[in-house]
């Protein structure tokens, strides 16, 4: 459960080695979660990032780090890898963290490749949101945190791959926080701009570029206020309003 000032005692994280996810994690364990599940898929990395997590607390005061097998790509065992988590006690909060970039102009020459964005970045949130919703509803509290991206407020022309993908998971976040709504579990959706982390290096920077520990910082500070949608940098809010409203003639021929 979560303690008195709303911080969440157990963390799963969907994405075990997504950079904003582990620099949510070090925010949370440094406050009171007290046990963490990283999800993905086994590789010295992901040992390197529990290491990492456990490595933050003292022996005295240690924090419980766990990884599970979990790959986006395979469906069909995503209900047993996540009810094994869920098996184990009541979960606080799930992080959906995992997603790929892709390259545009690779993929639209490759369908393959672009389905493979597609079969990552909503097929695989999918199965793993709603095994996760429907396991937190079965318990009758907790937050689901979905990480989406602004390129799925408004697709554009360089990155639509990847953009639609955001865009299909930014609206089932929001239908599914819709039907969760009365049953205890919160759903909030985050909306990064462009994020410096090793997925963007080498990349354009866009304006309003962030870090993944800003993104960790407004995660926490929206599970606080139990927000629906969270923006970062929150600018972004204003920026993503306007651009949806210009004419896609014009659109199409801005410097994006």
């Amino acid at each position: 459960m979560k303690d008195a000032f709303g911080a969440p005692q157990s963390l799963l994280v969907l994405g075990g080695t997504s950079e904003i996810a582990l620099a949510t994690a070090r925010r949370l364990v440094a406050r009171r979660t007290r046990t963490v599940w990283l999800a993905g898929r086994p590789s010295p990395d992901l040992e390197a990032a529990a290491a990492a997590l456990r490595g933050l607390r003292p022996e005295s005061d240690a924090v419980t780090v766990r990884t599970v097998p979990f790959d986006a790509l395979d469906p069909s065992a995503h209900e047993e890898a996540l009810g094994k988590v869920f098996a184990e006690g009541d979960v606080d909060m799930v992080l959906l963290a995992f997603g790929v970039l892709g390259d545009q102009g690779r993929d639209e020459a490759a369908p393959l490749a672009a389905v493979r964005v597609a079969q990552t970045n909503y097929t695989g949130a999918v199965s793993a949101g709603l095994i996760c919703a429907n396991a937190l509803r079965a318990q009758g509290h907790g937050s689901l945190v979905v990480l989406s991206s602004v390129a799925g407020e408004r697709v554009r022309r360089a990155n639509f791959i990847y953009g639609s993908s955001k865009a299909g998971l930014d609206a089932f976040a929001q239908g599914l926080g819709d039907a969760l709504h009365g049953s205890g579990v919160h759903v909030m959706v985050v909306r990064p701009g462009f994020v410096r982390t090793r997925m963007t290096a080498g990349r354009t920077e866009a304006p309003m570029a962030t870090t993944p520990e800003a993104v960790a910082h407004a995660i926490e500070q929206g599970l606080w206020r139990r927000s629906e949608t969270v923006w970062v940098p929150g600018a972004m809010r204003l920026v993503m309003s306007a651009l949806r409203h210009v004419p896609r003639t014009v659109f199409r021929r801005l410097p994006l």
